[in-house]
């Protein structure tokens, strides 16, 4: 298990993750400081349980959202792959019907070809 300090509210924290995940709990820790940062600007020294407290509330408001969207954009990839089955089953359909259209015209074709070709050796 790697260690790595961090530094919240000109505070260091030494803390284990996993291997190779040094930078990544690095980079959360600043993400986070940048809350406890933002509002000791806004309110001031109120403690720093507080802060910690209030941070952790708007990263957890934050993410709500996050998910809120996310969950709205599953829903809307859901509708857009019931759009696109619907969509491939109907060209499947118009392929079929234009193929049958199709086979029907080249069975009048070779039919009036036929006839034709009859009665131009008849015609010798």
């Amino acid at each position: 298990m790697a260690q790595v300090t961090v530094t919240i509210d000109n505070k260091q924290y030494r803390m284990a993750c996993d291997e190779g995940q040094e930078e990544h709990l690095i980079d959360l820790a600043q993400r986070f400081d940048r809350y406890v940062t933002h509002l000791k600007e806004t309110f001031g020294e109120i403690g720093d349980q507080r802060i910690t407290v209030m941070s952790g509330i708007m990263v957890m408001d934050e993410l709500s959202e996050l998910q809120k969207r996310v969950r709205g954009m599953e829903s809307e990839i859901l509708t857009l792959r019931k759009t696109r089955d619907e969509a491939l089953i109907k060209a499947d359909k118009n392929d079929a019907a234009l193929t049958g259209v199709l086979l029907q015209l080249a069975e009048k074709i070779e039919t009036l070809n036929a006839k034709l070709s009859a009665g131009l050796s008849e015609a010798d």
